[in-house]
Order: structure tokens, then C-alpha cells, then sequence
């Protein structure tokens, strides 16, 4: 059994599927509390740290952002606080997961229709008489999705 009360960087990265880069990024953002060094100066980490790197790895899994890591993070530190905070949080995040999943089912749409509209359109023909490069090409503001069909392709 490993212990991990004095375990390396590397050692911390390894268990918890980070990388060394995250981790010091972690503790110089202040998510994960400075490390204790040995004499030679290199890092050590102990279980609390282990559990600690795991749950905001586990955060990171879930799509939170940093900010909001660190407010679960100030949560899970303080028991005398209401868990409706960290639902609350949640809530929020899945709110936004859900906006996330409506634009892309909207985006999904648009490229179908891309495609149909290609297969229908111009599928074999030159590839600059494509509808879909010639959509693309088109400015923000004149297009949202594959607007126009045609019954044959453009002659070049």
C-alpha cells in the first residue's frame, strides 16, 4: 500500500491523472495550498492533498470553471455552511450546460443542412461551387444557416 502522506509531484500527478503542470498551476492560482518542501526544495504532498487534487480534478470532469471550483472548494472547507450553496452552484452550471447543449443542437441542424444541401445540391461538382464553401463564405450577418438551394451546381 502506498503511502500518501510524502508523496512526490509526480507521485500526486500519477494517482490523480493530473499532469505536474496542473499542479503547480493549481497552487499558484490558490486551489491547492502550497506544498511543504524538503530540504532539497522539492515538493511533498500528503493525503489531504491527494484528496483535495482529486476533488477538483472530479470538478474539472464535471465542466465547472475554476472560479467556481474554488467557491466548492471554500464549500467543502466549511461545514458550518448550507449544502443549498453547492446546489445552488450546481444549478447554475447545469443551467449552463443546458444552453451549451441547445447551441449545439442548433449548430448540428445547421451543419445537417449543410450536408443535405451539398448531397442535393452539388455533391461531385467542383469544390468552389460547393453550397457549403459558398455558405461559409458568406458574412455573419447575411447567413445563420444554409439559406438558399439550387438546382444545379454553378458552371465555372
Amino acid at each position: 500500500m502506498r503511502d500518501h502522506n510524502d508523496m512526490t509531484i509526480g507521485a500526486l500527478a500519477a494517482e490523480t491523472r493530473c499532469t505536474v503542470p496542473t499542479i503547480r498551476y493549481y497552487e499558484e492560482i490558490g486551489l491547492m495550498p502550497e506544498a511543504s518542501r524538503r530540504r532539497g526544495g522539492h515538493r511533498v504532498y500528503g493525503e489531504a492533498d491527494l484528496r483535495r487534487l482529486g476533488f477538483i480534478r472530479r470538478c474539472r470532469d464535471f465542466g465547472f470553471s475554476i472560479e467556481q471550483i474554488r467557491d466548492l472548494v471554500a464549500l467543502a472547507g466549511s461545514p458550518e455552511r448550507d449544502c443549498v450553496a453547492a446546489r445552488d452552484l450546481a444549478q447554475v452550471h447545469l443551467d449552463e450546460v443546458r444552453r451549451k447543449l441547445k447551441d449545439l443542437r442548433a449548430l448540428e441542424r445547421d451543419l445537417k443542412a449543410f450536408v443535405d444541401a451539398c448531397t442535393t445540391q452539388c455533391a461531385g461538382g467542383p469544390a468552389g461551387a460547393c453550397v457549403i464553401i459558398e455558405d461559409l463564405a458568406k458574412s455573419p450577418s447575411s447567413c445563420c444557416a444554409p439559406a438558399r438551394t439550387r438546382a444545379t451546381p454553378a458552371a465555372d
